[in-house]
Parts: structure tokens; C-alpha cells; sequence
């Protein structure tokens, strides 16, 4: 299936969006509420494919559980069934799962106790599991991959006797994560430290929150972010809900980013977040510059959005991205370049040249199973029509995506 979207640009950008909690928030959430078997009641919860896969494996009685596409719940899922598996598990997924690597998490955990079985590839899925009644206490792992990784071992250390010390090797990635994940554990009451790449994680003792409010995902509020840098009249506003003026979640960095990019957010009670035109605001510099080894799931919307505004960006801390849904890298150039981009990437960085010509029209994007390739590229639909291949892979993070662009007055239309 594709989908055409285009907008119509003689009218303002404007609408009132309810955005679902952060799949990273309730990822971690839900596996602390099963780890601890805690009755809180959880509002806003993700309505991400992500969650719901995680959801259905922690339920399941089955001993294969498949995880499609979903690389927080193979990774968190991991460590969980290696404490807490009551028979042998197998956790597998897609075709590009496969090719995820996750030998570092697996060895670390073997390394202190765990028993782990690579069924194919090793360094790869599918994993089979026998549970241990308990590992030791402290764990050396290197952090410049994947922070899902350490998070993944942070979220059991509450489980253990004394707690969990893990050693970090090498340069963090993705530090916000890091810390949302200790912001989780806060909730239920369980102490960490974090000082010079080692982390403390102190065992659980008990928790008094009866009640949890996620707040809404900031990785899917970018494209709205992107909407408004790229709208043409002053008028446009969006407002979304529900975001927090002191979010947890790293990628609440776009207020900064993109206020250099001509968007102002600002936060109104209760918990809304309003996207307006700078008004006056002019594009001054030809290049911008962003290390984004702390936010790399806002590359790709912030590089369509630069293409889009025709200014050039230099952006790096990227090396992650080569190991997500599909290489975004390449997957980036190949998209861009159809567009009439001129784009050179690095394994760790991309660079974009000023636009000097015309958006092409009509292009058909490809999607790579990447919910981000779809949802990054379709805001260009408000300077000149374009195609979205396979526009359904949105599921995996922000399922009401397409249902929030009609909302926002976009003409959609399907071609099967």
C-alpha cells in the first residue's frame, strides 16, 4: 500500500492532538510492575505495536515468544527471562531482529550467572533462555552500542540480594535513556547512583506510588515539530498532550533544536504543549550543526526538516542508527537524494548540503520497515506531494500518525 499525502496550502496549520505515553517510559514501566508484581494503575500507557508486544510476553504462558520488529522488548525481555523464566523461553522476531546484534547484553548476563543459548547466528536471535534463581552482583559491559542494553540490566538489578553494580567500558550513548530508566526505578522506590560510567541499582525494598502517569512521547512529537519549521503561514499552531515542562525523556531537546529552526513551544496547563511560527522568524544560517549521540531517533526528522527549509545540516553521534529497523543512514541518503537532496554520510554522521533547486514531486518513499522513515518524510507533504510505500509500519511507535495528519486537514489518499 501508499499513501499520497499532500496539504492544502492556502490554509494555516492547525489542530489539538492527543499524543500516547512514551514507549520507552512504559517499556520500562511495565517490566518494573512485573519484575516487583506491583498493582499501580498506569495512565496513558503507549499504544505502541512495541508495548503491546512487550505486554503480550510478559503475559504469555507460551515458551516462543515472537517480538516482530520490537528491539526495546528483545533487549529488555532478555534480562528479565534470565531471572524470571520458569521453564525454558525462546525469544525470537523478525527477519532484520536477526540481524540485531545483542551479543554484548548476552555475555554480559552469561557472565555473571545467566544461561543463554544463541539458536542461529551467534551475537544475534533467536535466544533461548533457562531462568536462574539469581546472578552476581556485578557486571562490566561496553556502552557506546546500545544504552537499551544497560537499561535492560539496570531494570533487574532491584531483583538481587545486593543490588547491581554495572561498569560501563567506553563512551555512553543515548545518556538520556540512562537516566529515564533510573527515573523508573525511582517510582518504585529503588535507589540508584550513577558516577563515572558505574551505575549502582540498590534491591528493591517496597513502593508507595499507587498511581503512574506517563507522559507522552516526545520522539513522536517531532514530526509535529517538523510540521510547524516547515509551514509557510504564521498562523499555524498545534497543540499536543500530554507533555511535562521537566520531561524525563531526552528528546524533549527539539524545543531547542527546532526553536533554531522557527518553532516555538510553549508548555500550558493542563500538561499541553503548543507549536507556533516564530513570528517574524527568518532562516539566517545556511548549516547548522548537531551532535545527536544523546537523541539519534531525531535524525531523521531533523534531517527532512533542514532539507525541506533548504539549509544544510552537519549532524553527528549517529553510529546507532546503523543498527535500528534498517540502517537509517544509507536509508536516509537513498530517500533524500530521490528528493533532489545532495547528502554525504559517514558510519557515525550525515551531512546535508543547502538546497539549491526544487523539491522533486510524486516521489514514491521507501519505507525499509521503519517507522521513522515513514513518519519523518511525510511533513515534506506540505510543500509538494509525495508517496509513503508501506505507510502502516507507523504501528510500531504512533499507530494514530496518518488519522493526526487528516486531523491536521492533510489530503491522505490510499493506493493499494
Amino acid at each position: 500500500m501508499t499513501y499520497r499525502v499532500g496539504y492544502p496550502t492556502t490554509r494555516p496549520l492547525k489542530g489539538e492532538l492527543e499524543i500516547t505515553g512514551s514507549k520507552s517510559q512504559s517499556n520500562r514501566i511495565l517490566i518494573l510492575q512485573k519484575l516487583f508484581d506491583q498493582k499501580m494503575e498506569i495512565e496513558n500507557l503507549s499504544n505502541s505495536d512495541d508495548t503491546k508486544y512487550l505486554l503480550d510476553a510478559l503475559e504469555t504462558k507460551s515458551d516462543t515468544i515472537d517480538i516482530g520488529h520490537a528491539g526495546t522488548a528483545m533487549r529488555f525481555l532478555t534480562s528479565y527471562f534470565a531471572l524470571k523464566a520458569t521453564k525454558p523461553v525462546v525469544i525470537t522476531g523478525s527477519k532484520r531482529m536477526k540481524s540485531r546484534p545483542i551479543s554484548i547484553l548476552v555475555d554480559a548476563l552469561n557472565s555473571v550467572g545467566a544461561d543463554i543459548e544463541y539458536l542461529e547466528k551467534k551475537g544475534y536471535p533467536p535466544l533461548l533462555i533457562r531462568g536462574v534463581s539469581t546472578l552476581e552482583d556485578k557486571i562490566c559491559l561496553q556502552a557506546n552500542v546500545s544504552s537499551q542494553y544497560i537499561s535492560s540490566l539496570m531494570l533487574i538489578g532491584g531483583c538481587l540480594p545486593d543490588g547491581l553494580e554495572i561498569k560501563l567500558e567506553g563512551k555512553i550513548t543515548s545518556l538520556p535513556y540512562i537516566e529515564l530508566t533510573r527515573d523508573c526505578l525511582q517510582v518504585f522506590g529503588i535507589k540508584s547512583t550513577f558516577d563515572q560510567n558505574q551505575i549502582k541499582i540498590y534491591p528493591f525494598d517496597r513502593t508507595t506510588t499507587k498511581k503512574m502517569i506517563i507522559e507522552s512521547d516526545w520522539s513522536s512529537a517531532s514530526y509535529h515539530f517538523s510540521l510547524l519549521a516547515l509551514s509557510k503561514d504564521p498562523q499555524s499552531q498545534v497543540c499536543l498532550s500530554s507533555y511535562f515542562p521537566k520531561s524525563p525523556q531526552g528528546d524533549s531537546a527539539l524545543k531547542k533544536i527546532y526553536n533554531d529552526l522557527g518553532v516555538e513551544s510553549t508548555h500550558n496547563a493542563p500538561n499541553k504543549l503548543i507549536l507556533s511560527r516564530i513570528k517574524g522568524f527568518k532562516v539566517v544560517r545556511k548549516n547548522f550543526q548537531w551532535n545527536l549521540s544523546h537523541t539519534p531517533d531525531l535524525a531523521q526528522t531533523i534531517a527532512v526538516t533542514c532539507f525541506g527549509m533548504g539549509v544544510g545540516c552537519d549532524l553527528y553521534g549517529l553510529h546507532t542508527l546503523k543498527i535500528k529497523e534498517t540502517d537509517r543512514l544509507e536509508a536516509l541518503k537513498t530517500e533524500l537524494t530521490k528528493l533532489g537532496a545532495r547528502i554525504g554520510i559517514t558510519k557515525d554522521s550525515l551531512h546535508l548540503d543547502p538546497r539549491l533547486h526544487s523539491i522533486k514531486s510524486e516521489v514514491k518513499i521507501n519505507t525499509y520497515d521503519d517507522h521513522r522513515m515513514a513518519m519523518s518524510f511525510a511533513p515534506l507533504g506540505l510543500l509538494v506531494p509525495i508517496q509513503i510505500n508501506h505507510p502502516g509500519v507507523v504501528s510500531k511507535s504512533y499507530p494514530q500518525y496518518w488519522q493526526h495528519l487528516k486531523d491536521l486537514n492533510f489530503h491522505i489518499q490510499s493506493n493499494k
